[in-house]
């Protein structure tokens, strides 16, 4: 009796899934045969005109094929924007895993343009690390920063970043006492939240302290500076991956929230204006800096991605004019190899000059005039491992930002989704769904250990060049390789210059 009850039950089963299976594979024909007709008779796309929905795998399999190539065809060198090599130097760093390889290195030595550092023959026993020392930045200004750490975090906006995203890094550079550079979409609470030192960055749009018409409001300022976290305000003139243009944020990521302390309208594309309405020229970017620093009484400079050092010059000539009161406190140099979360291929792969080129070029015209203690040097663009910072202070940065390293360390797997709302880290979306998969406990951790595991790395690099703090890398440490293969002191490739007499 029990088995023919089953028996019955089990029929019925078998028949409606056969049912099931019947309508599915109708509506299946129904689609295909849907898509059939509207691929033969559409005109925009010879492909799929010719060969209707057939053609359809042939951009399903370009959009997976990055996704191939990354982790199954590429070898661990040749990937970009950063190799599986970067990836995994960082993601071992963050986690606080051993990072020693085995048998030899799988980085080229040979290649033309790669930096290494030359050894001394008697390094000093025993040391593999010194603290380094705190370098104050603006000695004008009524409240000087001194900070010691020379790798912090570069400016990544609240909106571009998710929440939990924002408040990881906030939490984790607290605790490596690093800075972390706002962004220019205003100050968050999440900013605030794990107590780290703050630079406060006022875009073209000027999120977070503008007037309704987009103009600086002092109040809004003053207000954001009163939070004693806040050390050092940077006027963004121009970033890296979009020389020129303004900061984009896809209407699908201004939420509310983000509109509220942007300034700004709710669900609409928030695209910044290519540079300040009120900053010109030299004479008006210097007015801005003399304006913010007496109002607010913080270190102010400015960032920039350099067409070339000629203006750094005009600059130091009205600086010499006016007095070295009125020089910016420091200056953000930002490679042509910089990275956003939205930007046309255009710009990001033509325009502006790389860091391997702006940095000595810049620091080269402040030696030049004078005015190389007086404006501290930060730098940017694609520097994430610890010989990648390293070639940086050796050419004379006194400090490096990175943006893309401290993704990485979130856990970022370079899906290249930050501006469609879809990254699958929760780091650059505003889901709340993908949002979740960023534990900010866990993610803080990673960020503190990158940051602390890097700069001892650095300070190997320095003691085994003989030197005992990385700040006093020189470009004598450092040799690149040339287009035969020999290296060439970096020393000869850029040459300390002299300084222009004074009268």
């Amino acid at each position: 009796m029990e088995t023919t009850g089953f028996s019955h039950w089990l029929v019925v089963l078998v028949e409606t899934f056969s049912a099931l299976f019947l309508l599915l594979l109708i509506l299946a024909v129904m689609v295909l045969l849907a898509m059939w007709v509207a691929d033969r008779n559409q005109t925009g796309n010879a492909v799929l005109r010719n060969f209707p929905v057939i053609g359809h795998f042939r951009y399903w399999f370009l959009h997976l094929g990055e996704f191939f190539r990354q982790y199954l065809y590429s070898s661990d060198r040749e990937e970009m924007p950063f190799n599986r090599a970067q990836r995994t130097w960082v993601y071992r760093a963050a986690k606080n895993v051993d990072n020693t390889n085995a048998f030899g290195s799988t980085r080229d030595l040979r290649a033309e343009g790669v930096p290494f550092f030359v050894n001394a023959p008697f390094p000093e026993l025993g040391l593999e690390h010194v603290d380094p020392v705190p370098v104050t930045i603006g000695p004008y200004a009524r409240e000087p920063y001194s900070h010691a750490p020379f790798f912090n975090i570069s400016a990544m906006s609240f909106g571009a970043l998710s929440a939990p995203a924002v408040r990881a890094l906030s939490r984790g550079a607290a605790k490596a006492g690093i800075w972390m550079d706002t962004g220019e979409g205003g100050l968050a609470p999440y900013h605030l939240e794990g107590g780290c030192d703050l630079i406060f960055e006022i875009g073209t749009a000027k999120y977070g302290v503008r007037t309704p018409d987009g103009k600086l409001d002092d109040d809004k300022l003053l207000a954001i500076c009163a939070h004693p976290q806040v050390k050092m305000v940077s006027i963004k003139l121009g970033q890296g991956a979009k020389p020129g243009m303004g900061g984009l944020l896809p209407a699908v990521k201004v939420t509310p929230e983000i509109a509220m302390i942007r300034g700004i309208p709710v669900g609409e594309d928030s695209q910044s204006p290519n540079r300040h309405l009120d900053i010109g020229n030299i004479g008006e970017l210097l007015d801005a800096i003399a304006h913010i620093r007496d109002l607010t009484g913080k270190p102010v400079g400015f960032k920039a991605v350099l067409g070339g050092a000629d203006w750094i010059g005009d600059l130091c000539d009205e600086i010499a004019r006016r007095g070295i009161r009125s020089a910016p406190d420091f200056i953000i140099v930002d490679g042509s190899e910089g990275g956003t979360g939205a930007a046309p291929q255009t710009l990001m792969e033509g325009v502006g000059l790389p860091l391997h080129e702006a940095l000595p070029a810049l620091l080269d015209m402040l030696i030049v005039k004078g005015l190389r203690e007086r404006i501290k040097v930060v730098c940017s663009g694609k520097c994430v491992t610890a010989y990648d910072v390293a070639w940086a202070l050796s050419i004379g940065a006194d400090f490096v930002n990175s943006a893309r390293g401290f993704m990485l360390a979130l856990g970022c797997i370079q899906a290249l989704q930050c501006n469609r709302n879809t990254c699958p880290t929760g780091i650059t979306t505003q889901n709340p769904k993908l949002q979740r998969g960023l534990v900010v406990g866990v993610k803080s951790e990673r960020v503190y250990h990158y940051a602390k595991n890097l700069m001892h790395e650095v300070g190997i690099i320095a003691h085994s060049c003989g030197v005992s703090e990385p700040r006093q890398l020189t470009r004598r440490h450092c040799r690149v390789v040339g287009d035969d293969g020999l290296s060439v002191p970096m020393e000869k490739l850029f040459p300390y210059p002299r300084a222009e007499a004074t009268e």
